[in-house]
C-alpha cells in the first residue's frame, strides 16, 4: 500500500514541475496583441509550451535551447518570422516546421547543428529569408537543401572553421537571390559551376581567408552577380590569369573588399583583374590593409588604359603600416583619369599631389573627410588645372583654421559647386573672403564660429551652420533656398527680407521663445520650417496663433512632437499642441474690461438708487450719527445753559424769530432761546454745531412745517436729538406743528418723524388769534416740564 503511495506521490510531483515548468517558460514570453513574442536572452533550456496560432513572430534567441521537436511550433500556423540563434540547437527534428507554410524569417545561426536536412526547409514554401551562419556542419548536404525554396531572396550559409567545401548541387532550385553571404573562410574544395546555377544575384558577400578559389567563383557568377564582396581575405598570394575567365562581359558593376589584406603585387593583380572585366562602375575598399609602399610594377600598369571604366572609388579606413615610407603612386596615375567619383575617407590622408590632381581630369566628387588636410598642403592639391571638373568637394573633419585661406586656396576650382568644410575648426570669420564663383552650397557645421559676416558668399543657395555659437544672424543672402542653423543661440528667427527666395529653413534647437504669423508669412516663398527643440514661451499669443492655423503643419515638418513648453512653468514639458491657458491669463484685457464694466454698472446703479432712495443723503446722515456716538450721552448739569434749542427751517425764520422769541424771551422769567443763526459758534463745523447745540439744551423744540421737512439740516437735528434723548426714554423733544403736514408729503426718508408724529402729542399753531395765547401758555409750561 506504501509503495502505490509513493507511486502516486511521486506522479503527483511530477506532473506539478511539469506545469510549473511550463508556467515558467510561458511567463519568459512577452508578446505584444499583434502576435510578436521576445523571449530573447531567458535563459531558456526547451521550446515554450503552449504556442498557439495567434503567434506571428517568435525571437528565442540567446538563449539555451538544445532540442527542437516534431510538436514544439506545431500551433503556429501562422508564424511569420522566427528567430533561434545563439541557443545550442544540436537536433530538429524531421517535421518541426511542417506547419509553418506561412514563415518568411528563418534564423538558425550560431548553433550546434553538425547536419543540415532538407525535409526541414521542405514545407516553407513561403520563405524569404534564411540564416545558417556559425553552425557546425562541414557541407550543405547530400542532398540540394533549398530546391523548394523559390521565394528565397537572402540566404546566409558556412562557418569560419569546420564549413570547407561547396558543391554543385548546393543552390539547385535557386533562381533569384537578392542576397548570398557564404563564410567560407577554410574553404578547401570547390565544384566548378557551384554557384553558376543561380540566374541572377544581386549581392555575394563572400568571406574566405585565401584567394585560391577566387578566379573560378567569380568566373561562375561574372554572368550574373551584381556586386561582389569580399571580405576577410588575405590576397597576397592572389595572382590573375586571364586562362581562368572565358567571358570579359559581365554584370558585375561593384566590387567590395572589406577587411582585405593587399600588397604592392596582389594590387597590380587585381587592378588586372578589374581591367580584364566590362562593367565594374564602383569599386570599394573599407578596413583594409595595404602592406607595401605603393612600389607598383610599372610595367604591368603601362599596359593598362583604364580601370574596367570605373567611376566611383571609395576608400573608408585604410591601413598602411610603412605610411611614412609610401611611394607617391605616380605609377597609377594614368588609371584615374575617368573617375568621376573618388572618397578617401579616415585614411590619414594629408597631400593629394598636384600632378595626381591634374590626372584625374574627369573627377566630379572628391571626399576627404576625416584626413589630416591643412591649408598649406590643400593649396598643393587644388594647383593650377586640378580638377577641372569637380563640382562637390568635402573637407569633413580635417585640420583647416582658416576660412580666408580655404577660400582663396579652391580659387583655381572653376566649377565647384558644393563645399563641405564642417567640423573644422575655424572659430572665427574674416569680414570678407574669397569663393569660387560658381558655389551654391556651403557647409559649415560643427566648426565654432561666433558670428556670421559677408565672408560667406552671397551666391549660395544652400547654407548649412548649424551647430556653432552663433547668437544672431544677419546677412543678406539674396538667392539663399535652404538655410540649416541648428544648435545654435539664436534667439528670434531671421529676418525674412534678408532671404527673399528662402524656401527650407531648420533652426531647431536654439534659444528661440516665440515666433509669430507676421514673421512666417513675412517668409514668402517659405515651404517647410523646422523650429523644434527650442525654449517656447507658451503665451495666449503663440498658443492661439499655433494651435489656430490648421495648415500650420505643412510647414512646420517636426511638428508637434518637438514643439514643448519651456515656460509658463506650470505647464514646462507639454506640448504646445495640446497646451491650454487659464481663461484670466489670455483674456486679461477682456477680463478687465468686463470688471470694469461691471463696476462701472454698479456704480451707476449705486448713484441711481442713492439718488431714487436719498442713499446720500443716508450717508451723511450716518457720518454725523457716528460723530454723534463719540460725544458723552448725557453733559453734565453745569453744561446746559439753554432752555431750549429752536430747529426750524430758515423759511419759517420769520415766525421764530418775530413771534417765538419775542413770547419767550421777553416773558418773565425769561426763556434762553438757542437758535443757529445767533448762537452757533462761527468757524465751527456745523454738525458739531448742532450736537453741543442740542447737549447744552434742556429742550429742544422742532418746528415742524413743509418747509422744515424740505431741509436736511433741520433733519440732523431732529436725529440728534432723537440720538441723545429720545433712546434715553426722555420727553426733551417738542413738537410744534406750524401747519398741517399730510403724511403722504413726508419722504420717506423722514421715517423717524413719522414715528415721532404717531408716538408724541404735539402743539399746533393756530390760524385763530384768540387761541395763540393759550398756544404760548402750553409751549411755556412744556418748556419747564
Amino acid at each position: 500500500m506504501s509503495r502505490v503511495l509513493w507511486t502516486v506521490w511521486v506522479l503527483g510531483a511530477v506532473t506539478n514541475l511539469s506545469k510549473e515548468e511550463a508556467s515558467d517558460q510561458a511567463a519568459s514570453l512577452s508578446c505584444d496583441p499583434t502576435g510578436v513574442c521576445d523571449g530573447r536572452s531567458r535563459s531558456l533550456n526547451s521550446m515554450p509550451s503552449g504556442l498557439t496560432a495567434a503567434v506571428r513572430s517568435l525571437d528565442l534567441s540567446n538563449n539555451e535551447i538544445t532540442y527542437l521537436g516534431n510538436g514544439d511550433l506545431r500551433g503556429c500556423v501562422n508564424l511569420e518570422a522566427l528567430n533561434l540563434g545563439s541557443n545550442g540547437i544540436n537536433t530538429i527534428e524531421e517535421d518541426s516546421f511542417f506547419s509553418l507554410r506561412r514563415l518568411e524569417h528563418l534564423d538558425l545561426s550560431y548553433n550546434l547543428l553538425s547536419n543540415l536536412s532538407s525535409s526541414w526547409f521542405r514545407p516553407l514554401s513561403s520563405l524569404k529569408f534564411l540564416n545558417l551562419l556559425g553552425n557546425l556542419y562541414k557541407s550543405l548536404g547530400e542532398t540540394p537543401l533549398f530546391s523548394q525554396l523559390m521565394n528565397l531572396r537572402i540566404l546566409k550559409v558556412g562557418n569560419i572553421y569546420s564549413f570547407t567545401e561547396l558543391q554543385e548541387k548546393d543552390f539547385a532550385g535557386l533562381t533569384f537571390l537578392e542576397e548570398l553571404e557564404i563564410d567560407a573562410s577554410n574553404l578547401q574544395r570547390y565544384e566548378p559551376k557551384t554557384l553558376k546555377s543561380i540566374q541572377n544575384i544581386s549581392h555575394l558577400a563572400l568571406r574566405m581567408k585565401q584567394p585560391v578559389f577566387l578566379l573560378e567563383i567569380f568566373a561562375d557568377l561574372s554572368s550574373s552577380l551584381k556586386h561582389l564582396e569580399l571580405r576577410d581575405t588575405h590576397l597576397n598570394t592572389f595572382r590573375f590569369s586571364k586562362a581562368s575567365i572565358s567571358e570579359t562581359n559581365t554584370l558585375i558593376t561593384k566590387w567590395t573588399f572589406r577587411k582585405v589584406k593587399i600588397t604592392d603585387g596582389s594590387f597590380s593583380e587585381v587592378v588586372k583583374l578589374l581591367n580584364y572585366v566590362s562593367g565594374v562602375l564602383e569599386v570599394e575598399f573599407e578596413d583594409c590593409t595595404l602592406d607595401g609602399l605603393g612600389d607598383f610594377n610599372i610595367a604591368d600598369m603601362d599596359k593598362i588604359k583604364n580601370i574596367g571604366g570605373i567611376e566611383t572609388l571609395t576608400v573608408r579606413r585604410l591601413y598602411i603600416p610603412y605610411f611614412y615610407s609610401f611611394y607617391d603612386m605616380s605609377s597609377i596615375y594614368s588609371l584615374t583619369e575617368d573617375v568621376k567619383r573618388v572618397t578617401v575617407e579616415s585614411s590619414k590622408v594629408f597631400l593629394v599631389p598636384c600632378s595626381l590632381s591634374q590626372h584625374l581630369k574627369s573627377l566630379e566628387y572628391l571626399d576627404l573627410s576625416d584626413n589630416l588636410m591643412v591649408e598649406e598642403y590643400l593649396g598643393n592639391s587644388a594647383c593650377e588645372h586640378a580638377w577641372p571638373l569637380l563640382q562637390t568637394l568635402t573637407l569633413r573633419q580635417n585640420r583647416l583654421k582658416s576660412l580666408e585661406k580655404t577660400g582663396e586656396t579652391l580659387l583655381t576650382l572653376k566649377n565647384l559647386m558644393n563645399l563641405d568644410i564642417s567640423k573644422n575648426n575655424f572659430v572665427s570669420m574674416p569680414e570678407t573672403c574669397q569663393w569660387p564663383e560658381k558655389l551654391k552650397y556651403l557647409n559649415l557645421s560643427n566648426t565654432r564660429i561666433n558670428s556670421v559676416t559677408r565672408c560667406i558668399p552671397w551666391t549660395l543657395e544652400i547654407l548649412d551652420i548649424s551647430n556653432n555659437v552663433l547668437e544672431s544672424f544677419s546677412l543678406v543672402l539674396p538667392q539663399l533656398k535652404e538655410l540649416y542653423i541648428s544648435r545654435n543661440k539664436l534667439k528670434t528667427l531671421p529676418d525674412a527680407s534678408f532671404l527673399p527666395m528662402l524656401r527650407v529653413m531648420r533652426i531647431s534647437r536654439n534659444t528661440i521663445s516665440t515666433f509669430s504669423k507676421a514673421q512666417l508669412d513675412s517668409f514668402h516663398t517659405l515651404k517647410a520650417l523646422e523650429a523644434g527643440g527650442n525654449n517656447f514661451l507658451c503665451s495666449c499669443e503663440f498658443l492661439s496663433f499655433t494651435q489656430g492655423q490648421q495648415a500650420l503643419a505643412q510647414i512646420l515638418t517636426d511638428w508637434p512632437e518637438n514643439y514643448l513648453c519651456d515656460s509658463p512653468f506650470y505647464v514646462r514639458g507639454q506640448r504646445v499642441r495640446d497646451t491650454r491657458l487659464p481663461v484670466s491669463e489670455c483674456h486679461r484685457a477682456a477680463l478687465v474690461s468686463a470688471v470694469c464694466s461691471v463696476l462701472f454698472l454698479l456704480i451707476v446703479l449705486t448713484g441711481v438708487l442713492c439718488h431714487r432712495f436719498h442713499g446720500l443723503w443716508y450717508l451723511k446722515m450716518m457720518w454725523a450719527w457716528l460723530q454723534a456716538k463719540r460725544k458723552p450721552r448725557k453733559a453734565p448739569a453745569g453744561d446746559v445753559c439753554y432752555d431750549a434749542f429752536v430747529s426750524y427751517s430758515e423759511r419759517d425764520s420769520y415766525w421764530v424769530e418775530n413771534l417765538m422769541v419775542q413770547e419767550l424771551e421777553h416773558f418773565n422769567p425769561p426763556f434762553k432761546l438757542c437758535l443757529h443763526k445767533r448762537d452757533f459758534v462761527p468757524g465751527k463745523w456745523i454738525i458739531d454745531n448742532i450736537i453741543d447745540s442740542i447737549e447744552k439744551s434742556h429742550k429742544t423744540i422742532f418746528v415742524l412745517s413743509e418747509n422744515f421737512v424740505k431741509s436736511e439740516w433741520c433733519k440732523y437735528e431732529l436725529d440728534f436729538s432723537h440720538f441723545r434723548l429720545f433712546d434715553e426714554n426722555n420727553d426733551a423733544a417738542i413738537l410744534i406743528l406750524l401747519e398741517p403736514i399730510e403724511k403722504k408729503a413726508i419722504p420717506q426718508r423722514f421715517c423717524k418723524l413719522r414715528k415721532i408724529m404717531n408716538t408724541k402729542t404735539y402743539l399746533e399753531w393756530p390760524t385763530d388769534e384768540t387761541q395763540q395765547e393759550g398756544f404760548w401758555l402750553n409751549l411755556r409750561t412744556a418748556i419747564r416740564s
